[in-house]
């Protein structure tokens, strides 16, 4: 071998180990500073505290503070945008959600683009949404409720919180699968479908069942059916919609974690890594099934298609239902 050539491939040699060290040492000095997590809700719900409490076990693996901003408002669109602005380095997450995919088809227009300008890291949680009757209404199953209903067109009511919300969309693609001819009745809220299905007003409410479970165990209100795949844990005695005649019909709720588009690959395995093994954390996920949340570790290929599979859905129910796009 030319001594040319060996001060070549030496040169070579040096350059390449010099970009290994380079990049092993990029990896390992993430994360260099607190890491901010953008929750579009208001401190205090599920989201908010499905955040916190996976954050509080991230910022002791991760070694830096996680700090929650609550930046609730329109559709979770002041934080997508916060997120989507932020540098791309894997300090800032957003909290996505079935509300997230909601956005992306309910609003003519965003100041982000929902898929291209984030990089989903892992799924965080599911939850279940149920439908419940008044204590002492003349319906103790969902299948008396849907046998009036197809018997009476137009004659009952559903309430549900504001119009665009996940359980207000659930509550039209309950009534498409039914079959049946039923006023959807939005309201201002969870407390105010709760007023209204205990003073008569509305004939039932679907909604998250978190909010819902004290009156459900103080026997204000009746469960009818739960709207998931699966029974619920905290209410196991309840029918799914399917197994009380409804099929074809699923819905549940979930959240998640997301970090703007351009995050290199090596930062977001790292993220999805840590928050598996904080929602396998023994504490951890007894925290989150005490708020009624069942931890849902998974990849961002798994936190991509829930997503993904929202929006196209969603979006579908809103063309059928012809709820104008805001």
């Amino acid at each position: 071998m030319s001594s040319r050539r060996r001060v070549l491939l030496n040169t070579l040699s040096v350059v390449a180990g010099f970009a290994l060290s380079q990049a092993a040492a990029a990896q390992s000095a993430f994360p260099s500073k607190p890491i901010r997590l953008v929750v579009p809700n208001a401190p205090g719900g599920a989201a908010d505290l499905t955040a916190r409490t996976v954050g509080q076990k991230l910022s002791e693996t991760l070694g830096q503070p996680v700090v929650i901003e609550n930046r609730p408002g329109a559709g979770g669109v002041v934080a997508g945008e916060t997120v989507a602005k932020a540098v791309p380095d894997g300090h800032t997450l957003l909290l996505i959600s079935s509300g997230t995919a909601v956005s992306a088809a309910l609003f003519k227009a965003l100041p982000f683009d929902t898929v291209r300008d984030f990089i989903p890291v892992a799924p965080l949680a599911t939850f279940d949404l149920v439908i419940v009757g008044p204590d002492g209404g003349r319906f103790r199953t969902l299948g008396e409720w849907v046998a009036f209903a197809k018997a009476n067109p137009g004659k009952l009511t559903i309430g549900t919180p504001n119009i665009g919300t996940t359980q207000h969309l659930a509550a039209e693609l309950f009534k498409a699968a039914a079959g049946i001819d039923v006023q959807i009745v939005p309201f201002n809220g969870t407390p105010a479908v709760i007023n209204a299905l205990r003073g008569g007003q509305i004939d039932a409410g679907l909604d998250i069942l978190g909010p819902l479970l004290a009156q459900i165990r103080a026997k204000a209100l009746v469960p009818l059916a739960i709207t998931g795949d699966k029974r619920s844990r905290v209410l196991p005695e309840v029918p799914t919609a399917k197994e009380a005649g409804v099929s074809g019909f699923a819905a549940a709720s979930w959240n998640g974690l997301a970090v703007p588009a351009g995050t290199p690959k090596d930062v977001v395995a790292r993220l999805n890594r840590e928050v598996v093994a904080a929602l396998n954390d023994p504490a951890v996920s007894k925290r989150l099934e005490e708020l009624n949340l069942d931890p849902h570790p998974g990849t961002p290929e798994q936190a991509a298609a829930l997503l993904n599979n929202d929006i196209r859905r969603w979006g579908e129910v809103i063309v059928r239902a012809k709820i104008p796009r805001q």
